[in-house]
C-alpha cells in the first residue's frame, strides 16, 4: 500500500503549524511539513518534525483501567462507566455538586473541550471546570478583558514581517514557539529594531538592540518607568488616548512615583537602556510586542499584563499591522480550550456564568437548568481537597502532578481524594493515581479543531484509526452522559459538536468545517460582521468602548532570596522538549538532544561553591528537594538559577511556590528561592522515585 498524507495541525505549541501525517498500513510512520501553510509556511521545528512518536503504540493504555487493591487490571468500558456513574451520583447526593469537577486539557480539540465544560455543567451540575490555562495565560486573559475587552492576540503572526520595532517581554520563542522565534530574527535581519525584555540573556537578547535585564519579578516597576519616561518627554500618542482611552489622569499621577533612577534600582536596568527602550517603541511606526510566562506567572501576573498593555496604548500601538499586544500561548489548543468555556467563570465564547441572560441561553439551548454558584479554579479544587469539601474529580489529558507548582502538595491532594478518573493516552505520573483511567485518542486518530494563539480555528484530521479500545474525549463523554441519563451528547461525528458550538459562540457564529476547509482557517472573530474572520483585533475601537487605562504598582515576589535559601529559581522551557514531556521524551531524537532535566547557573556562581561543569547538586527549596547536574550558562546573571519543567525524573515542580495571584489564582511557578547544595564529586543524582523511596524529597 502506498503511503498517504493526511493534512492536519502540529500538537506542539500554540503556533498552529501545518503537518502533513503520512500514513502505510494503518501506521503513523512520518509527518512532513504543509508548504502552503498560511503559519508555517512549509516549516516545522524539531518538535514538529518527531510528532510521529507521540501517538505511537508502545506505552499506550488501550483500554479502561481500574484499580483494586493498589493495582490497575483491564476492565470493559461497560464497568468503568458504570462505577464513574456509581461513584460521582454518591458524592454530588452525599456532598452536593460542588464537591465534584473536571479538568479539561489544552491539548485536545476544540469539540473535545467543548463537550467536557458542557458534561461538567449539565450532568455534574456544577462549574468546577478548568484546565492549564490557569498555569499559564489566565492573567492574559483577565488582564487584558480588562483593559481592552476582549483576553487574546491581537495581531497575527504574519504581523512580525509588518513591524519596524519588535519587543519580546519574558519569553523566548527560538525556544518555545521556534517559527515565531524565526519569523522575529527575520525581523530583525530585515533591519526591525529588537528589544527583548528577560532577566535571562537568551538567544534573541544577543541579537537585541536594547536587552533589559530586568531583576526577577520587578516587570510592573520596568513600565511604569518606561511610561514615565515617555510622558514627561512627550512621546505619548495623544490623539490615540484622547479618542480611545480612558483614566488617562490616573495612570499619569501613578507612573509619577516611578522615576527612572528609582526604576533603575528597583529592576537593576540602568537609565540609559531605559531612555533607549522608550524612546524606540514610542516612536515606532509600527511594533509588535509578544510576551510568554514570563509576565504572567507571578503573584503580579494579572497586574504584569495590564502594566504592558498600558504601554501598548499609551504609544497607539495597537489596531493596525505589525503592532498590538499579543501573548504566545503555550500549548497547542490552549486558546481554543479558553474559547469553548473550559474555565469555571465563563460559558463557551466568554459568556459569563454570573449572567442570567447566559444562565437561560445556555439552559435552554441544553435543556437542562445549569448551576449558579460560581465554580473553583483547578487550585481552588485542590484546596478544597485538602479541606475534606471537594471529593471526585476527572482530568482529562493534564498531568499537574508534573506541571502544577509544589509538587509534593499536589500529590497529598490526589492521595487524599476519594475518587479519581483520568482520561490519558499513557500512564502518566497523574494516571498513576487514579481510580479509573480511560484510553484517550491522539490527535491522528480524530477529526476536529484546533485555535492556535492568533486565534485561527483549523481543522484537525484523523490519519488513523483509534489504537484498542481508545476514544475521542467527545465520544467517551457521550458515553457517561448517556448513563448518568442526560440527552444532548448522542453527536455522531465531531462536525455536529462543532456546529453545535459554533451556534451558541458569537465569535464562532460565522465558521464551519467547509470555511474552515476553503480558508486555511479562520479567525475569530468571524460572524456576519467578518465573515472572512478578523486578522487584527480593535481596528476600530474596543468592545469596552474606551480601553481601560489602569494605574498599578511594584510588588516583589512572593519568596525572595536569604541567607538559608540564596539564590532565585525560575523555571523555563527547551528547545528539544514540551510540556510535561509526556510526547517528545518518547522521541529517542528528542530525549537523545536533553535526556534529563538539568539546573543551569551563572559560572561565577557555581565557581564560588567550588561548583565544575556537570557536576551533581542537590537543590533545596521550603517545599521539596531534587537532584541534578548543574550546568554553567552566562544566560543567567548571579543569583539567578533556571530548570526547565519537562522531565518528571528531575520535577523543578518539587521546588515551586504555590503562592497565587489574587485575581487568577495563577501560581508564580517564576520566582521562588532556593539553595544548591554540591554532592560528591562522583555521585549518581537520585530521580525522584528513589528520593520518594529514601524519604529525603521533602524540604526540612
Amino acid at each position: 500500500m502506498s503511503i498517504k498524507t493526511t493534512s492536519s495541525i502540529c500538537p506542539f505549541c500554540g503556533t498552529g503549524c501545518g503537518i502533513g501525517l503520512r500514513t502505510e498500513n494503518g501506521q503513523l510512520v512520518g509527518v512532513e511539513p504543509v508548504s502552503n501553510h498560511p503559519v508555517s509556511k512549509g516549516r516545522l521545528c524539531s518538535k514538529g518534525w518527531n510528532s510521529a512518536y507521540g501517538v505511537e503504540r508502545q506505552g499506550r493504555i488501550t483500554t479502561p483501567l481500574i484499580k483494586e487493591n493498589g493495582e490497575f487490571r483491564k476492565a470493559s468500558w461497560e464497568e468503568a462507566v458504570e462505577l464513574i456513574h456509581e461513584q460521582f451520583s454518591y458524592h454530588i447526593e452525599e456532598h452536593g455538586p460542588l464537591s465534584v469537577g473536571a479538568i479539561s486539557c489544552a491539548r485536545a480539540t476544540n469539540e473535545d473541550n467543548y463537550a467536557i465544560q458542557k458534561f461538567t455543567r449539565v450532568v455534574l451540575q456544577t462549574n468546577n471546570i478548568d484546565h492549564c490555562a490557569r498555569i499559564c495565560h489566565s492573567p492574559s486573559v483577565a488582564g487584558l478583558a480588562r483593559t481592552l475587552g476582549s483576553g487574546a492576540m491581537t495581531n497575527s503572526i504574519g504581523d512580525i514581517a509588518k513591524a519596524d520595532v519588535v519587543v519580546v517581554f519574558g519569553c523566548d520563542p527560538t525556544e518555545s514557539h521556534c517559527i515565531i522565534g524565526s519569523e522575529i530574527m527575520h525581523a530583525k535581519e530585515r533591519g526591525a529594531l529588537l528589544i527583548v525584555v528577560d532577566p535571562r540573556k537568551t538567544r534573541l537578547a544577543h541579537m537585541a538592540d536594547v536587552h533589559l535585564q530586568l531583576k526577577l519579578g520587578s516587570n510592573v516597576a520596568l513600565v511604569n518607568g518606561l511610561l514615565n519616561i515617555i510622558f514627561s518627554k512627550g512621546w505619548e500618542n495623544k490623539a490615540f488616548l484622547e479618542e480611545h482611552c480612558q483614566y488617562l489622569d490616573l495612570l499619569k499621577t501613578s507612573i509619577q512615583d516611578y522615576p527612572p533612577e528609582e526604576v533603575s534600582k528597583l529592576t537593576g536596568v540602568p537609565v540609559d537602556q531605559l531612555i533607549q527602550a522608550a524612546r524606540i517603541y514610542s516612536h515606532a511606526r509600527s511594533a509588535f510586542l509578544a510576551y510568554g510566562m514570563g509576565v504572567t506567572q507571578y503573584v503580579s501576573g494579572t497586574n504584569n499584563v495590564i502594566a504592558i498593555s498600558n504601554l501598548v496604548l499609551s504609544c497607539g500601538q495597537i489596531g493596525r499591522p505589525g503592532t498590538g499586544i499579543n501573548p504566545l500561548r503555550g500549548q497547542n489548543n490552549v486558546q481554543g480550550a479558553c474559547d469553548m468555556g473550559a474555565l469555571p467563570g465563563v460559558y463557551p465564547g466568554y459568556q459569563s456564568t454570573d449572567d442570567p441572560v447566559m444562565q437561560e441561553k445556555f439552559s435552554k439551548a441544553w435543556g437542562y437548568p445549569l448551576p449558579t454558584r460560581p465554580g473553583m479554579t483547578s487550585l481552588g479544587m485542590n484546596e478544597a481537597t485538602l479541606q475534606g469539601q471537594f471529593h471526585a474529580m476527572m482530568i482529562f489529558g493534564e498531568d499537574p502532578v508534573v506541571t502544577d507548582p509544589d509538587q509534593n502538595q499536589v500529590s497529598k491532594v490526589l492521595k487524599k481524594m476519594d475518587f479519581l478518573v483520568v482520561v490519558e493516552m499513557s500512564m502518566t505520573d497523574t494516571a498513576s493515581f487514579a481510580d479509573v483511567v480511560l484510553p484517550a485518542s491522539s490527535f491522528a486518530e480524530k477529526d476536529g479543531t484546533f485555535a492556535n494563539c492568533e486565534r485561527r480555528v483549523q481543522r484537525v484530521r484523523k490519519a488513523i484509526e483509534p489504537i484498542g479500545e481508545s476514544l475521542p474525549d467527545w465520544r467517551i463523554i457521550g458515553r457517561l452522559a448517556r448513563r448518568f441519563g442526560y440527552s444532548g451528547f448522542d453527536w455522531n461525528c465531531a462536525e455536529e459538536v462543532f456546529d453545535e458550538l459554533s451556534g451558541l459562540i458569537p465569535i464562532y457564529s460565522g465558521m464551519s468545517y467547509p470555511r474552515l476547509e476553503q480558508h486555511g482557517g479562520l479567525q475569530w472573530p468571524c460572524n456576519n460582521h467578518a465573515p472572512d474572520g478578523t486578522p487584527i483585533l480593535h481596528r476600530k475601537g474596543f468592545p469596552n468602548g474606551k480601553a481601560r487605562l489602569i494605574p498599578l504598582h511594584h510588588q516583589s515576589p512572593a519568596e525572595n532570596p536569604d541567607a538559608e535559601y540564596p539564590y532565585f529559581l525560575t523555571t523555563i522551557r527547551l528547545h528539544f522538549h514540551y510540556g510535561c514531556g509526556s510526547m517528545t521524551r518518547k522521541s529517542p531524537i528528542l530525549e537523545r538532544e536533553t535526556p534529563s532535566g538539568l539546573l543551569f547557573m551563572n559560572p561565577q556562581d557555581a565557581k564560588n561553591q567550588g561548583l565544575f561543569n556537570n557536576a551533581p547538586v542537590g537543590v533545596r527549596s521550603r517545599r521539596g528537594y531534587i537532584e541534578t547536574r548543574v550546568v554553567f550558562s552566562d544566560q543567567l546573571p548571579p543569583g539567578l538559577v533556571s530548570m526547565p519543567y519537562h522531565f518528571d525524573d528531575i520535577p523543578s515542580n518539587q521546588l515551586t511556590n504555590d503562592a497565587q495571584d489574587p485575581v487568577t489564582r495563577m501560581p508564580e511557578l517564576k520566582a521562588c528561592a532556593v539553595r544548591i547544595e554540591p554532592l560528591s564529586p562522583t555521585a549518581r543524582p537520585r530521580p525522584i522515585k528513589e528520593l520518594r523511596e529514601q524519604g529525603e524529597c521533602h524540604a526540612y
